[in-house]
């Protein structure tokens, strides 16, 4: 078995974790594979992330959500799983804290995980809503952003989805999220959570200028289009935090179901719902007091 390790150089508590990395490995009968800029003097094989191979079984990031995201869009064209040890903040995607990183292995090489399939974005861009798609294409794991990148004046665009108009708004952008990235940027400006292993796509508005406006889920298979009839300068496509690109008034933005799905290792006692208990304290009481309940002062 051979795994391939991405991390992100920049955290003061990588090295350690990838000492306890290869002490395991080599417990296990692993071999590992790692990014260039982890491997340090030379005494690490490694390999560009873009040439890691289909003989590698697994992915095993070390860092932040951003650090999964970027090795997921590697992966998913390979069919290669990902799973995420948490080196950052919140880490939503990132499911295996560092005291836990040895049984995961474990757990891996035993056979002891299941995988998830989820779905993916391809986002291409058509300068002034030509036909012919233009050579900016980019793939999302979790969401793609229209934006202005300078003062937040109103952005005025149409949404269709496949060829139905589903309305024209003023907002100061819009996100296409997937199931996966509806608990991110979405989540924060009023989308709903979605079960991540559903097939579809979040439509939410940022900052609508009217009430009636809300989030809508389209079936997997939608292809929604965006086009940017206003909004002067420093308009921006923003893909997954990472990437993205200029836009133009005029120009139409075309998200659809990607050919490749991530797929993400789920471990025992690592569901959803866990998850959104153990780190966003969803549903939890104790965490959000009700009036009257000891959770604040009275005068």
């Amino acid at each position: 078995m051979r795994f391939a390790i991405i991390g992100n150089p920049e955290s003061p508590h990588l090295e350690p974790l990838l000492a306890r990395v290869e002490r395991k490995a080599a417990e296990l009968g692993i071999s590992l594979v790692f990014e260039p800029s982890l491997a340090t003097a030379g005494r690490r094989e490694s390999a560009p992330l873009e040439e890691i191979g289909e003989d590698v079984a697994l992915v095993l990031t070390l860092g932040g959500d951003g650090t999964l995201l970027r090795a997921a869009r590697v992966a998913a064209p390979l069919g290669i799983p990902v799973l995420g040890c948490n080196l950052g903040r919140l880490g939503f995607l990132t499911l295996v804290p560092t005291d836990e990183l040895e049984a995961a292995m474990s757990s891996v090489a035993s056979g002891e995980y299941d995988v998830e399939e989820r779905l993916t974005l391809r986002i291409e861009v058509r300068v002034n809503g030509s036909d012919a798609p233009e050579s900016k294409s980019f793939h999302a794991i979790n969401d793609a952003v229209i934006h202005k990148s300078g003062f937040a004046r109103l952005i005025s665009y149409r949404v269709l989805a496949d060829d139905d108009v589903v309305g024209q708004y003023s907002a100061d952008g819009i996100i296409l999220a997937t199931a996966t990235g509806s608990t991110a940027y979405s989540l924060s400006a009023g989308g709903p959570i979605v079960s991540p292993t559903m097939e579809g796509i979040v439509a939410t508005p940022i900052s609508p200028h009217t009430l009636a406006v809300r989030p809508v889920v389209f079936p997997g298979d939608t292809r929604i289009s965006v086009e940017l009839l206003s909004g002067d300068h420093d308009l921006q496509l923003t893909v997954d935090g990472q990437r993205g690109c200029p836009l133009s008034v005029g120009d139409r933005v075309q998200v659809v179901r990607s050919r490749h799905p991530v797929r993400l290792v789920r471990l025992p006692d690592y569901s959803f719902f866990t998850v959104l208990r153990r780190k966003l304290h969803w549903g939890d009481v104790r965490a959000h007091p009700s009036p009257g309940s000891g959770g604040g002062a009275h005068g």
